[in-house]
């Protein structure tokens, strides 16, 4: 592969990001209204703010290198979204909705984090030292994140357990059980 082929994908993969990113700012803000944990909702917030400094250090790579960080869609990033406004939309709430968000954003973050590392690879083969640099500020806040999302992950799925407990003790002390219909 010559050296040009290989910037063309690195320029490819760097507007895939871009996409990502973009559709992640749109979708943080509903995430956190969602969310019914303040800790989470804060935690959506700040993501938001990091990711809007990503996209930033993404525009500041395309400028160097002369180009247009347009013109691409990351599907990946569309279908996680997709798969977080199904939680969302779904019939669950309190600790459990905020378990299910919990999982959505994980799973945004893993996404990040390969990407991006693939992305910085490349930069090193290509000896873009200024860009190795500002893609991996980007993995650690990304990394960083999801740390966070792990740590509150178990508090709330803790308090989404009991809230489940107490939900079918109260359930089986009317003697009414409810089930979900499907149609």
């Amino acid at each position: 592969m010559s050296n040009q082929s290989l910037k063309k994908l690195y320029v490819d993969e760097l507007k895939d990001l871009y996409s990502a990113e973009n559709q992640l700012i749109k979708a943080l803000p509903k995430m956190a209204k969602a969310a019914s944990s303040t800790e989470l909702q804060q935690g959506f917030e700040k993501h938001l703010k990091q990711t809007e400094g990503h996209v930033q250090r993404l525009e500041e790579i395309f400028q160097a290198l002369g180009e247009s960080p347009k013109g691409k869609k990351c599907v990946a990033m569309e279908g996680l979204v997709k798969e977080g406004s199904e939680v969302m939309e779904g019939d669950f709430e309190g600790a459990v909705l905020d378990s299910g968000l919990i999982g959505a954003a994980r799973r945004v973050e893993h996404y990040e984090m390969a990407a991006y590392r693939a992305v910085c690879a490349i930069a090193k083969t290509l000896a873009e030292t200024k860009h190795v640099s500002l893609l991996k500020q980007t993995i650690e806040e990304e990394t960083e994140t999801d740390e966070k999302l792990t740590e509150l992950a178990e508090k709330i799925n803790t308090l989404a357990n009991q809230e489940s407990s107490r939900k079918e003790q109260g359930e089986s002390k009317s003697g009414v059980k409810t089930t979900k219909r499907v149609a």
